[in-house]
């Protein structure tokens, strides 16, 4: 396959989950930004703002090239001059309801104008309160697209995931992890089936999730709790996120880049969860190497 028809196929990857997450929310309506970048390319941005689950949820789709920028040259250890071309899937979903948890999912490709190419992306799930049921039904949902490209993929790469999506400045993960990779160059017809796999789990997964959780009550003290781990989301993607650190570095599109951030967030100075035992439990489990599938 070629760079067109991966692009066309993450720009209909992009339609078909926006259509799925439409469906499970009910009310909540995609609202899309066409953008282009000068040096060459552009995307679509999409969100959702106010739904009857999502108070905030983005699609983003790109596809740009252009000369490759210097913080690029240094980063991939390239000598000469080229170009390169970029295209994927970037997810966000914040909830409105405590129980909904917080879900991250991209896929990509790069290619240099040398012959270089690889597959990167990911999918994680962050609750913002954590159910073991259902940490243990994600990760068996996140396995069942990695069973059929190795015995070992999914282990390798979620153990990957528990590494990266780690707040080294708390000493604790994101959330329960999922499956991150990266700079897959191998076998690329394989890989690409790969990553088509992961990307065609997304709307299952959550549409599943958000019908489990959406219509339970909440409480002033688990609403709290929320925005405290939505914090804790902006922290880890501000401060130790490569996507969103480098995409600012390189004069990438600020506004699709920031899409990740929920639209409300807040810090509690020395907070204590010991008055809260469902919090208490849930910081007690971001931890790296737990076996949810155990």
């Amino acid at each position: 396959m070629n760079k067109e028809q991966i692009e066309a196929y993450f720009r209909g990857l992009q339609d078909r989950i926006c259509a799925g997450i439409e469906a499970a929310d009910g009310t909540g309506k995609f609202r899309e930004d066409l953008w282009s970048r000068p040096e060459g390319g552009g995307g679509r941005t999409r969100l959702i703002e106010g739904g009857s689950i999502l108070e905030k949820a983005g699609v983003n789709f790109s596809a740009v090239s252009g000369p490759l920028h210097p913080k690029m040259v240094t980063s991939l250890n390239v000598t000469e001059e080229v170009e390169f071309f970029a295209t994927g899937v970037s997810i966000v979903m914040h909830p409105i309801n405590a129980w909904v948890p917080i879900i991250h999912m991209n896929v990509r490709y790069f290619e240099l104008s040398n012959g270089q190419s690889w597959f990167g992306g990911g999918i994680d799930l962050t609750p913002h309160i954590i159910i073991p049921e259902q940490a243990k039904w994600f990760h068996q949902q996140v396995k069942a697209s990695c069973d059929g490209f190795g015995p070992d993929v999914y282990a390798k790469y979620k153990t990957w995931a528990d590494d990266y999506f780690f707040n080294t400045h708390r000493n604790e993960t994101r959330g329960i992890g999922g499956i991150f990779f990266d700079y897959l160059k191998e076998d690329k017809a394989k890989t690409f089936d790969f990553v088509k796999s992961v990307g065609e789990s997304f709307v299952p997964i959550y549409s599943h999730l958000m019908k489990e959780n959406a219509s339970k009550a909440v409480s002033e003290q688990e609403r709290n709790f929320q925005l405290l781990r939505r914090g804790r989301y902006v922290e880890f993607n501000l401060v130790h996120d490569r996507g969103t650190k480098f995409g600012l570095e390189t004069n990438g599109r600020t506004e699709s880049i920031l899409m990740s951030l929920p639209p409300l967030a807040a810090w509690e100075y020395m907070y204590d969860a010991s008055g809260y035992p469902e919090g208490q439990q849930t910081l007690d489990l971001l931890k790296k190497g737990i076996d949810w599938l155990a």
